[in-house]
């Protein structure tokens, strides 16, 4: 189909129908000033993915706009009438984005129109909030309005099930299906107000019952006595703020110092662009007041306040830990002062470190690997409940996002800044930092190391391909050996099966099917290979392991370096 002529097709249509006059303007404006933008933001529809929509905002079919988020909330609408449920209602959040509480609105609009009660949080408030609330107020669905961790320009529709977590098949599939009927924005229902019977403000009552459940966890249900923790905390700007310090003071940390500069709600992230605990740039001003008070520990929490990043004052230097490492810090932790049993269970994704269970193994609980996306954490919790097999302590994906109980259903760096604070608190006691605690955990089990690398496209239709085609040839041309090191298997999460490159026989992959390579070196190096679910990049995770150590900090360092060769050779082999 020639892209132009549909792209025109899209824009006469909104040039004609019964759009507002500002939309109109812009689009005439784009026309004038920017026509590859415009073409660009009417070139297709808006996807929506299995748990929801992320891109950049603006006017036009491809791009996130009241008139888009109004779509996809009929089709939510359409899917929720579809199960019959008695009184549905849907519970709905946002972060501090451009727009996000003007979505949160339009999303309200259109599910009242559809006689669907709505509980709207009147503030904004972070992601596991949205999650705990959809089980606190018996919903059948939820709606977070946020983009999480990207850039200002982009905002995001995250959608969530009856148990807290965001939708998986048949839920997802069906919501998608009912979006794609919908080619028409007079087939939208939607209310002229947000004041209306079947739509209610509510706010405190939230709050209030995720704080008693958070104090009622066995780990948090004492308050530290004479803290001796000197915490920095920053929000980037976003949610964090309205819960993370107010939760760590009631736990009794007194000497929290707030990153002022990226302390006030801002949607242009002015002193975080890059609003992501990963990005050492976005730490730059919270790691200086970590040396300038000589602090122990900086806290930062991504804008919608469910991933968590830590930088520590190890001797008087900073470190930045990796969320790999803080994962297995934590389960190390909860793992000795909890009560295990048999049916115990940790949960991580195929690209978080291999450390984890190996700590697993050490307690004798079960390691569980599942695909990338906490969605998938919340589905084994869903699963244990409903059939008693294991019993949940810990999910955790190598990006910073973490679950240490069961009442919310994503990823929650509220809880998990609390933990974090904790370990702190006790390690201090005892003249360690959390790096001593890793260095603890690599003398215990041997040194775990990971990288991360990607290779970015702009993004067009064209690269989404080429990103298709690369996976392609990686799969028809198996690599047989990487930087000298041999293949010894490679799992295909997209075909299901691992291929053992020795006798090439093929045995069955029970995860389900995504695109996804995973490489096992000889060496037992690991890397994975992905096409990003949310921007147009392919993500690469390489992970290394010494278990003859003979000088600590001499093996990190060939750990590290050997780390950078596989990543070379990737990044060599994917740009040929």
């Amino acid at each position: 189909m020639d892209l132009d002529f549909s792209a025109k097709k899209r824009i006469q249509s909104w040039l004609d129908g019964p759009f507002d006059e500002d939309t109109k303007n812009e689009i005439k404006k784009l026309l004038k000033e920017n026509s590859k933008e415009l073409i660009n933001a009417f070139s297709d529809t808006l996807s929506f993915g299995t748990g929801g929509i992320r891109d950049k905002m603006g006017v036009g079919t491809n791009r996130l706009n009241k008139y888009t988020i109004a779509i996809a909330t009929q089709a939510l609408s359409n899917y929720i009438l579809s199960q019959k449920a008695k009184d549905p209602s849907v519970l709905i959040g946002y972060d501090n984005r451009q727009n996000s509480k003007l979505f949160a609105d339009e999303a309200s609009k259109v599910l009242a129109a559809n006689n669907i009660k709505v509980y709207l949080l009147k503030e904004l408030r972070p992601t596991p909030i949205v999650s705990f609330g959809c089980r606190f107020k018996n919903c059948i669905s939820a709606i977070m309005i946020t983009a999480s961790h990207n850039s200002k320009e982009y905002n995001g529709y995250k959608v969530y099930w009856r148990d807290g977590g965001q939708v998986l098949p048949p839920h997802d599939t069906g919501i998608i299906s009912e979006y794609n009927k919908i080619d028409s924005i007079e087939k939208v229902k939607i209310l002229d107000t947000i004041e209306h019977p079947l739509i209610e403000l509510i706010l405190e009552e939230v709050d209030k019952a995720y704080i008693k459940n958070l104090f009622s966890i066995d780990l948090f249900e004492n308050k530290i006595e004479n803290p001796n923790l000197k915490i920095v905390y920053s929000n980037f700007h976003g949610t964090g703020i309205t819960l993370v310090p107010k939760c760590l003071n009631e736990l009794g940390f007194k000497d929290i110092f707030i990153v002022k500069e990226q302390e006030a709600i801002d949607p242009n992230f002015t002193n975080a662009p890059k609003p992501n605990p990963e990005e050492k740039k976005s730490l730059e001003i919270g790691i200086r007041y970590l040396k300038e008070k000589n602090a122990d520990i900086f806290i930062a929490t991504d804008p919608d306040a469910d991933r968590v990043g830590t930088v520590i004052n190890h001797e008087n230097s900073s470190y930045i830990l990796t969320g790999n490492e803080l994962s297995c810090i934590m389960l190390d932790y909860l793992c000795k002062k909890k009560s295990l049993s048999s049916k115990t269970a940790a949960i991580k994704t195929i690209v978080t470190t291999e450390l984890f269970a190996s700590i697993c193994k050490r307690y004798k609980i079960h390691s569980i690997d599942v695909l990338t996306g906490f969605k998938y954490i919340a589905q084994k919790i869903h699963d244990w409940e409903k059939d008693n097999s294991l019993d949940f302590i810990f999910g955790a994906e190598e990006s910073l996002g973490y679950l240490i109980h069961t009442f919310a259903r994503d990823k929650d760096a509220i809880s998990a800044a609390l933990l974090i604070a904790k370990i702190a608190s006790d390690a201090k006691k005892e003249n360690k930092t959390l790096v001593d605690l890793l260095h603890d955990l690599y003398q215990a089990h041997g040194i775990y190391r990971e990288k991360q690398a990607s290779i970015a496209f702009e993004a067009t239709l064209e690269n989404f391909e080429k990103m298709k085609k690369l996976m392609q040839r990686l799969r028809e041309n198996p690599l047989k050996t990487i930087a000298n090191e041999t293949v010894a298997f490679i799992d295909d999460y997209k075909t299901s099966e691992t291929l053992d490159l020795q006798t090439n026989k093929k045995t069955v992959l029970t995860l389900p099917s995504s695109n996804v390579l995973r490489y096992w070196l000889a060496d037992n190096s690991k890397i994975v290979i992905r096409p990003s679910g949310t921007e147009p990049k392919v993500k690469i995770y390489v992970g290394v392991q010494e278990l003859n150590i003979t000088d600590l900090k001499n093996d990190i360092k060939k750990c590290d370096m050997h780390l950078d060769v596989l990543i070379d050779a990737i990044e060599l082999e994917m740009k040929s």
